[in-house]
């Protein structure tokens, strides 16, 4: 298996909304951004597959010297063999992928978080990092395209927390700031119970009114001149956003009990129509 076949298989493996929006780029772009993705997936499976944390504490620290030996010419994971031709050619910036296994490692000492401001910063590293690179591969001729990427990464991991809710309290974790369930008088204790209620339910149609407001800035933000080679990251929003509006006719409070997720064939149809149309 060749790197690029393994990070191919890894993207495929996930079913994840990025794997269908790669789907129509040029080969190279392809590679590359597929390598970035398949980076992504193996430090998050550190941090979510490792029941010791200090394993998981040293596995990151293995991906920190590996990212070195990729800015040295001397990679030994098929990822990073796969990501290799494209650091130079694209300036992939060594900082951001170490940043991105430092959002990853805050999922190992930090289950809660106070204020959105506070959360904004995990979802910066773990989510709008990947935005900005992923832009930097897509190809960007004006700098403001970078606001734009900055902004749909967050928009796209504000998705997530709502659509999984459920599940990372299942795993101890509440993403959604303290301040908010105080202000909207839900208890952590109903998430960690999973009990759906009239309060909770105006909790999350907050939530997904400021993500809906992430994703009308990010592509608001967006340049003109550099909106085809982004069509990739339009896309994933198309997906993201999908799947918010099914959260939203499903009932927001049942994110609590049942984790949402569009069929491949829909994300597939989403995907070729915002690419032609876009």
């Amino acid at each position: 298996m060749t790197p690029d076949q393994y990070c191919e298989d890894k993207a495929a493996q996930s079913g994840s909304s990025f794997y269908y929006s790669f789907r129509f780029l040029p080969l190279e772009t392809r590679r590359a951004i597929t390598a970035l993705y398949a980076f992504c997936r193996e430090v998050d499976d550190v941090v979510d597959e490792t029941h010791d944390e200090n394993v998981a504490r040293t596995t990151l620290n293995w991906w920190r010297s590996e990212v070195a030996n990729l800015y040295a010419n001397n990679p030994q994971h098929p990822v990073t063999r796969a990501l290799q031709p494209h650091v130079a050619r694209l300036q992939l910036p060594q900082q951001q992928l170490l940043q991105i296994i430092d959002g990853m490692e805050m999922d190992l000492t930090q289950a809660r978080y106070n204020s959105f401001a506070d959360l904004q910063q995990y979802c910066y590293l773990v989510a709008s990092v990947v935005g900005l690179l992923s832009a930097r591969i897509f190809g960007v001729s004006d700098d403001k395209t970078y606001v734009y990427a900055e902004k749909l990464g967050l928009a796209f991991q504000l998705t997530n927390i709502i659509r999984d809710v459920g599940e990372d309290a299942r795993r101890g974790r509440i993403y959604l700031p303290v301040e908010e369930l105080q202000r909207f008088n839900v208890p952590a204790a109903d998430l960690l119970s999973y009990r759906e209620s009239d309060n909770f339910k105006q909790l999350m149609d907050f939530q997904i009114q400021r993500a809906q407001t992430y994703y009308d800035e990010a592509l608001a933000a967006l340049p003109a001149p550099d909106r085809k080679k982004q069509r990739a990251g339009l896309v994933m929003a198309a997906i993201y956003r999908a799947t918010l509006e099914e959260i939203v006719l499903d009932g927001p409070a049942k994110v609590l009990n049942q984790r949402l997720s569009l069929t491949p064939i829909r994300k597939l149809w989403l995907a070729w129509k915002t690419w032609w149309f876009a």
